[in-house]
C-alpha cells in the first residue's frame, strides 16, 4: 500500500496510507488513528421548517429589474449565514474533469505529484493536470468573485478602492476526495473550522451531501444544488463549517480560495469607521496574520480572529 509522509506534533514523521489506498480492501471499523472520540456531537438539523441558505441567482442580481431584489437576498446571506449558493455554467464540466482524475490508478495520478523538495510540501498532485476546463473555470469563478465584491460594496456604501486587496490576491485551488466508511459517526471528513481568507468557492463534484454549516447551535447540511457551488465569505462574516462523511459513498469536491495578496494588511474598511461605528479590529499585515493563524494553539475556528478585537485589548490593559 502506497503512503505518504506527515509531521506529527513532536516533529516526526509518521508513514500514513493514501485515504484512496485504504478503502481498496472493505473495512468493517475506523483505524484508530482516524477516530474523532471529541468531536462536536452530531446534533443536526433535519426540519423542513428550519431555515435554509438563501440561493443567490447571479443573472437576476445582475439585471436591472431584479437587481434590487436579489441584492437583498445577498445582504441576507451575508450578515445570517456568511453562505449562499451561486450557479455556473462550467460547473457540469469541472465534475467530469475532477471524477476522471480520481478514478486514475494511484500509480497515474502520482505522475503529478509534488516533489519532496518543494518549498510548500502539502498533501497533493500540484496543478499539471489542470486542463483548460479548469482554467476557464478559475477565469470563471474571478469573475464572479468581482462582481460579488461589488455587490457587497455597493450595499455597504464603501469606498472602491478598499476591495483591492481581495481582487489583486491568488486564488488557490484544492480537490478534496473522501472515502465511504463503515462508521461515519465517529471521524470527520473536516473538523469544524471558517475560513481564513477572503471568498470561498466549494463545488461538490459528485452531489453527495457533505457541508454542514452551524447556525444557533444546530448542524444544518447545505444541500448540493445542480449547475451550483456555495460561496463562503472569509474569516470575518462566515459562522462555522465541517465537511462529514457519507457511509456508503464517496464524496468528491473542489475549494477555491480566492485570498488577499500577501504584501497588503488587513483592517475594517476607513469607509465604514464613524464616531458611532468605530473599528472592532485591529490592523493587521496579511504575513503576520496568516502566521498567527497557523501558529494558533486553540481549535477554536474563530479563536485567532477574536484576539485581533480592539475591545480585547482594551480589556488587557485596564
Amino acid at each position: 500500500m502506497e503512503t505518504k509522509e506527515i509531521l506529527s506534533l513532536d516533529h516526526t514523521t509518521l508513514a500514513v496510507p493514501f485515504v484512496q489506498e485504504l478503502v481498496k480492501k472493505p473495512l468493517t471499523s475506523v483505524p484508530p488513528r482516524y477516530v474523532h472520540p471529541d468531536q462536536d456531537p452530531p446534533i443536526i438539523s433535519l426540519d423542513s421548517s428550519s431555515p435554509q441558505v438563501p440561493v443567490i441567482d447571479m443573472q437576476r442580481l445582475l439585471s436591472e429589474d431584479f437587481m434590487d431584489s436579489e441584492l437583498q437576498k445577498l445582504d441576507q446571506a451575508c450578515r445570517e449565514w456568511g453562505f449562499f449558493p451561486v450557479s455556473s455554467s462550467l460547473v457540469e464540466k469541472v465534475k467530469l474533469e475532477t471524477e476522471k482524475f480520481f478514478k486514475l490508478p494511484m500509480e497515474e495520478k502520482s505522475k503529478y505529484g509534488q516533489l519532496e523538495g518543494d518549498v510548500v510540501h502539502v498533501e497533493g498532485y500540484g496543478n499539471v493536470f489542470v486542463g483548460e476546463t479548469m482554467e476557464a473555470y478559475s477565469a470563471d469563478l474571478k469573475n464572479i468573485m468581482v462582481e460579488i465584491l461589488r455587490q457587497i460594496r455597493k450595499k455597504l456604501r464603501m469606498d472602491e478602492t478598499e476591495m483591492t486587496i481581495l481582487l489583486e490576491g491568488k486564488q488557490a485551488m484544492g480537490f478534496n476526495y473522501y472515502p465511504p466508511c463503515p462508521q461515519p459517526k465517529q471521524v470527520i471528513g473536516l473538523p469544524a473550522h471558517s475560513d481564513f481568507g477572503g471568498i470561498t468557492f466549494l463545488l461538490d463534484v459528485n452531489d453527495v451531501q457533505g457541508l454542514q454549516i452551524k447556525k444557533d447551535g444546530l448542524w444544518i447540511p447545505v444541500k448540493s444544488l445542480p449547475n451550483a457551488f456555495i460561496i463562503n465569505i472569509g474569516k470575518l462574516l462566515s459562522i462555522e463549517h465541517r465537511a462529514t462523511i457519507n457511509s456508503l459513498k464517496e464524496r468528491m469536491s473542489i475549494a477555491t480560495f480566492c485570498n488577499p495578496k500577501m504584501d497588503g494588511e488587513i483592517a475594517p474598511a476607513p469607509s465604514l469607521v464613524t464616531p458611532e461605528t468605530p473599528a472592532m479590529f485591529k490592523r493587521i499585515g496579511v504575513v503576520d496574520y496568516t502566521k498567527g493563524l497557523f501558529k494558533s494553539t486553540n481549535i477554536d475556528g474563530k479563536a485567532h480572529l477574536d484576539c485581533m478585537r480592539i475591545q480585547n485589548e482594551q480589556g488587557k490593559s485596564n
